[in-house]
């Protein structure tokens, strides 16, 4: 089923045919570069999808946390004096959902886009065309990791929602205000 969405099923791990034939016919001496290319290009792949894993995983680790927490600023609504703390927890608690919304939503974009397959067929010698794939990818995971990285932004700006912090302590304002007077 995971292997099936946004149509990758068929292209995990493939390369295109004029790449793959390229790469067929290099001898001993030439495929150096193309070692050196695939090296630091599955180095720098292996620093964005352990970036990104860490990433996707707090920010689901984060959804987790509040929902098992959610019971003790839900209680907050049974008084009209804490009831402020309620709905900033479930703003919050909304914001870090649409959050986990995002980077599905980004994930299968990318996965779509990358299923499409190459937008242009390189041609050259078979380290520019690696060179060329290597980079694209590279690319395209570049896009994807800060979309990822960035989805609280992304929540805020559309959601006109502000940081958790932010929330509570404009709560704990107005509960001050309300108290004084």
């Amino acid at each position: 089923m995971a292997g099936q969405m946004g149509g990758m099923a068929g292209n995990v791990g493939t390369l295109p045919g004029e790449i793959s034939a390229a790469i067929g016919n290099v001898g001993f001496l030439a495929s150096i570069p193309l070692w050196l290319v695939t090296i630091l290009g599955s180095l720098f792949i292996t620093v964005l999808s352990f970036i990104l894993i860490m990433t996707v995983y707090s920010r689901f680790f984060k959804i987790y946390i509040y929902a098992a927490l959610a019971p003790v600023p839900i209680a907050a609504f049974g008084s009209s004096e804490t009831a402020a703390t309620g709905k900033a927890f479930l703003k919050g608690y909304v914001g870090v959902c649409l959050q986990g919304a995002v980077i599905v939503l980004s994930c299968l974009i990318f996965s779509a886009y990358m299923g499409s397959g190459s937008p242009a067929a390189p041609s050259g010698s078979a380290v520019s065309m690696v060179w060329t794939y290597v980079t694209e990818i590279i690319f395209n995971m570049l896009v994807l990791v800060g979309l990822v990285k960035s989805s609280d932004r992304i929540v805020r700006e559309m959601m006109g929602l502000r940081g958790m912090r932010a929330s509570l302590a404009s709560c704990n304002l107005s509960a001050s205000r309300t108290q004084r007077s």
